[in-house]
């Protein structure tokens, strides 16, 4: 049996879904466990939780029908004595009434509340997954901070060396007194640079601790990520985000509800009714009687009333509609903007590793080696240094900047990848 090509497109497209929420973050226990501590511990997803649950128990409610009524009362056939049981129109009365909607309006009312409750469902996996993407973004940049205190330290020894060399010169009369000055004032410039990095290592590890409902905001230091392919094209991205995006699922939910709504405006021009039954207790010589009626209400001011509730509805359709497509296409060109922020520091990247750094590290090496031979001047080795640090800081940055673009296209693609119990 042949495999039509769109068939084999699905499973394609399938298969790199799995691959993606197999492969992305999922690998890092650290990553994971915060993201697990963050879906159970999050105020606002446990307070959308209880917001679907308060809307569920709505279902039955709006099915139920009204209460019914019992009503008792007497009657007398005189003003100046109590005739009950001398007069025929003296009597004691009892009466039960319920009251039934037209056919098919209850079924109607179960169903906008239950299309109310999908929608608010899918706004809650939007939530948890745009709480999911913060956990990870401020994860990546934690790890960035911490790397670029790394990348400084190891400047500063290098620089350490660099003032080794001017002051052994210094001393034997090769270097003047301005080349140990400028190696420690590059020094001592490094080490503010750490401390402002130290302070936003705490900055950034509060914010993470808040995200993850941590009070005390001390998190572990973040693994190195690894570096995945993403590969998924963009037209593969757009597939998914269409069938995936929960923001697009809630809205559609809007516009099945606002289609019932328009159904159960137009059934009120159809009347409901009320069933009732009496008895009446008169006692002596007089029998007792019984009633029942059947009680309609008359739609009689329709052009004021429904006429104009189902206009309503259909505007409420037509805004339903307008807002669904606003949305794919801010989401669209949310995925085409990330997306080729992804490909474009993957290009950046690549220019820094495969280019820029070696060279620079090579430049440092063959100016260290010509200083110490007199051919180089010490102001050469460390703008060659400060660089190089430049360029690793550039590196790392595009490196964070490319996995948080992945991860803003996972959260807009992928669906739920953990945490899906609430």
């Amino acid at each position: 049996m042949s495999i039509s090509s769109s068939l084999l497109k699905k499973w394609l497209l399938l298969l790199s879904f799995f691959f993606l929420a197999a492969s992305y973050g999922n690998d890092d226990p650290v990553l994971t466990s915060l993201i697990d501590e963050a879906l159970k511990n999050s105020p606002e997803i446990q307070a959308s939780f209880s917001r679907i649950e308060a809307a569920r128990l709505r279902i039955p409610q709006a099915g139920s029908l009204p209460d019914p009524q019992f009503s008792f009362g007497y009657q007398n056939e005189s003003f100046d004595r109590y005739t009950y049981g001398e007069m025929s129109g003296s009597q004691w009365m009892f009466s039960a009434s319920q009251q039934f909607y037209f056919p098919g309006k209850r079924a109607l009312k179960e169903e906008m509340v239950k299309l109310d409750v999908e929608s608010l469902t899918a706004m809650h996996d939007l939530l948890k997954l745009k709480t999911v993407a913060r956990v990870k973004e401020l994860y990546y940049d934690l790890f960035l901070a911490y790397k670029n205190i790394d990348l400084i330290s190891g400047k500063r020894e290098l620089l350490i060396r660099v003032e080794e060399l001017t002051l052994a010169r210094y001393a034997t009369g090769k270097a003047m007194q301005q080349d140990v000055l400028m190696a420690q004032t590059e020094k001592y410039m490094l080490l503010e640079k750490e401390e402002m990095l130290k302070q936003k290592v705490l900055s950034l590890a509060a914010m993470l601790g808040a995200a993850i409902g941590r009070h005390s905001g001390q998190v572990e230091r973040p693994n190195e990520p690894k570096y995945l392919p993403y590969p998924l094209e963009i037209d593969a991205a757009l597939d998914l985000v269409l069938k995936n995006s929960p923001e697009i699922r809630s809205r559609g939910k809007m516009i099945d509800a606002a289609d019932t709504r328009l159904k159960m405006a137009q059934r009120e021009y159809f009347p409901d009714f009320t069933i009732g039954g009496g008895y009446y207790n008169r006692s002596g010589d007089f029998k007792d009687m019984w009633a029942a009626t059947v009680t309609f209400n008359i739609p009689l001011y329709f052009y004021s009333k429904q006429w104009p509730a189902t206009q309503e509805a259909k505007a409420n359709i037509s805004q339903a509609k307008q807002e669904l497509e606003a949305v794919k296409l801010m989401i669209v060109a949310a995925l085409r903007d990330n997306y080729s922020m992804l490909r474009s520091s993957e290009k950046l990247m690549a220019i820094y590793k495969n280019g820029l750094i070696p060279q620079n590290s090579q430049y440092i090496e063959q100016a260290l080696t010509g200083y110490a031979t007199g051919k180089t001047e010490a102001v050469t080795i460390i703008s060659r240094v400060k660089t190089l640090l430049d360029y690793e800081f550039l590196y790392w940055s595009q490196f964070v900047e490319r996995e948080k673009a992945i991860i803003r296209l996972q959260a807009i693609t992928e669906g739920l990848t953990a945490g899906d119990e609430k």
